[in-house]
């Protein structure tokens, strides 16, 4: 198989789906991996590091499109790069259609099969490929937090762990899955009052036992939510629904509440958003205020720390990328259920039900494949 590695090119995404690890293991089971040029560059990885494991550097992104059997990327294709997809070509990347019908319908139009990072799904419920960007993400959530509180970054001038004689601040994070339990311990281990809120009652009791003692659990509900935020200096939205859209748990008017200046941070942006008011933005234009309140809510927020998150990414990706170039995709869905449920949408078909049904296409049946 072909195995292609474009650059990415969403704004300030300076990761890299494959590292010449992976190049070097492809290589040696037999397949062919063609990298466009300096689509390292970014996470620290030169052309050369990719030639010398065994990679073929091509100048521009139209040759890794129209080579590839399989094109590995860390973000979903951009309308730039739609003409060049084609059908029955394998892309195997971060979608999260729930948030975009233009992407949905043009993966449908495409006929590409497209293996979602976010879907896939061990036995045991885990998801495998989100883990790794969640936990950065969600270190990530506090630095920025901690840095629009700032007032010259027109927050309220609060440092998060305060100073003898100056209380701390309060920080809210709405989740406690692997997203909101790194942000969470990072927001702690800086000195700050925090409350998590879920609606797992076991997670709660976990986190209860794991957490130091400045951090409280709470139930989510819109009550307490509401009474949470309106003390709060720096809320974290860290809320998934497996393949949907994220559900708003906090309302414009619920924001009415929060002080002046206050800051939130949406780490689920990209399947939607955790507050009514959440917007996508970039890392070269990171904020906006509404309703008196500070939103960072950058769509690609790993991306800033490429260096980290590309081998944080890539080393649980590795096994899928290289089963999915040995067997090809249909066998491995066969093979491995987890990659089964990355499968979101293939020759126009989708499979995924929390897309069909968002959009109102028809749910194809998997058996389709497995027969």
């Amino acid at each position: 198989m072909i195995v292609g590695v474009p650059k990415e090119i969403k704004p300030s995404e300076y990761r890299v789906a494959i590292v010449p690890a992976i190049v070097e293991q492809l290589v040696d089971s037999g397949n062919e991996v063609i990298v466009e040029t300096d689509a390292g560059r970014g996470s620290g990885v030169s052309d050369e590091d990719y030639v010398e494991a065994g990679a073929r550097i091509v100048p521009n992104a139209a040759d890794v499109w129209a080579n590839a059997d399989m094109v590995v990327k860390v973000k979903e294709p951009l309308p730039a790069e739609y003409p060049m997809i084609r059908s029955g070509q394998v892309i195997f990347t971060y979608f999260h259609f729930a948030a975009s019908r233009e992407l949905t319908d043009a993966m449908v139009e495409s006929g590409a099969v497209c293996i979602a990072y976010e879907t896939i799904e061990e036995s045991d419920g885990s998801l495998p490929l989100l883990i790794p960007m969640s936990e950065v993400a969600g270190r990530m959530a506090i630095q920025e937090g901690a840095k629009y509180l700032e007032r010259p970054m027109e927050g309220r001038g609060i440092l998060l762990g305060g100073v003898p004689g100056v209380a701390p601040a309060s920080v809210v994070v709405i989740g406690g899955g692997v997203a909101g339990s790194n942000a969470a311990k990072t927001a702690a281990g800086l000195g700050a009052n925090v409350t998590v809120l879920d609606i797992n009652l076991d997670r709660l009791r976990y986190l209860d036992d794991v957490m130091p003692s400045n951090v409280t659990t709470l139930m989510s509900n819109s009550y307490n939510i509401r009474a949470a935020i309106k003390d709060a200096d720096l809320v974290v939205g860290a809320v998934l629904r497996h393949g949907a859209r994220t559900p708003v748990l906090v309302t414009r008017e619920m924001l009415r509440l929060m002080k002046p200046r206050a800051v939130i941070v949406d780490v689920a942006v990209d399947q939607g958003g955790t507050f009514e008011t959440t917007k996508p933005t970039t890392h070269t234009d990171p904020i906006y205020i509404e309703e008196g309140v500070v939103h960072y809510c950058v769509a690609n927020m790993p991306g800033a720390v490429a260096g980290t998150s590309t081998y944080a990414l890539t080393n649980a990706t590795g096994r899928y990328i290289n089963q999915l170039a040995s067997l090809g995709w249909k066998q491995a869905v066969r093979e491995n259920p987890a990659i089964l449920k990355g499968l979101n949408i293939a020759f126009g078909k989708i499979y995924l039900s929390e897309i069909a049904g968002l959009f109102g296409y028809e749910t194809a049946s998997y058996q389709d494949i497995l027969c």
